[in-house]
């Protein structure tokens, strides 16, 4: 069923949009869940959660990219569940390693604790991987957003663990420079 046709049911507040959009997108939404939980029990529920998020949201939202959409959303609410989950230690899972990658590069501190201040250096950060080889920019995204792991990122990219290693730490590097240099400390 294409997205228009699944938007539609959820405006209609038609039940089995649900039924629909877990039968397109159910693996990939478990996908971005299992990448920042680590926890099958955790991803289902995050991902049930994105259900009712979006039957409660659309109404009045009426998403063009629909799994652009309720990708952000499973992201979000699996995030959120990582935070409360591990409040006083972390476990391993790609977020986690894919947080202390970053963290040379982006303070973790007060920066990130202001709304406009954090709303800044999401431009920045965005600016710096338009300006970045489609590589680069892919390799980034699919390990800091989508959580994937190392080897995923490798495979599809059509390269080595190591090369692809290397390049989301040149990239890495070449973020810490330009957001240094725009101003914000690292």
């Amino acid at each position: 069923m294409k997205d228009e046709a699944i938007v539609s049911l959820y405006w209609q507040r038609d039940e089995s949009a649900i039924r629909e959009t877990e039968r397109k997108y159910g693996h990939y939404l478990t996908k971005i869940a299992h990448n920042v939980l680590s926890d099958v029990e955790d991803s289902r529920e995050s991902v049930n959660d994105t259900y009712l998020k979006a039957w409660n949201s659309m109404p009045p939202h009426k998403p063009e990219a629909l799994s652009v959409y309720l990708g952000k959303i499973t992201r979000q609410l699996s995030i959120d569940m990582f935070r409360k989950r591990n409040r006083k230690k972390r476990q391993a899972s790609e977020y986690a390693l894919s947080l202390s990658e970053l963290e040379e590069c982006v303070s973790g501190g007060d920066v990130t604790g202001r709304d406009v201040e954090m709303h800044l250096l999401g431009e920045a950060i965005n600016t710096y991987l338009r300006q970045a080889s489609p590589e680069a920019r892919n390799a980034f995204l699919g390990r800091y957003y989508y959580m994937d792991s190392l080897k995923e990122v490798a495979a599809y990219m059509g390269m080595s663990e190591s090369k692809a290693k290397s390049l989301l730490y040149r990239t890495r590097q070449g973020l810490k420079v330009y957001l240094e240099r725009e101003g914000f400390a690292i």
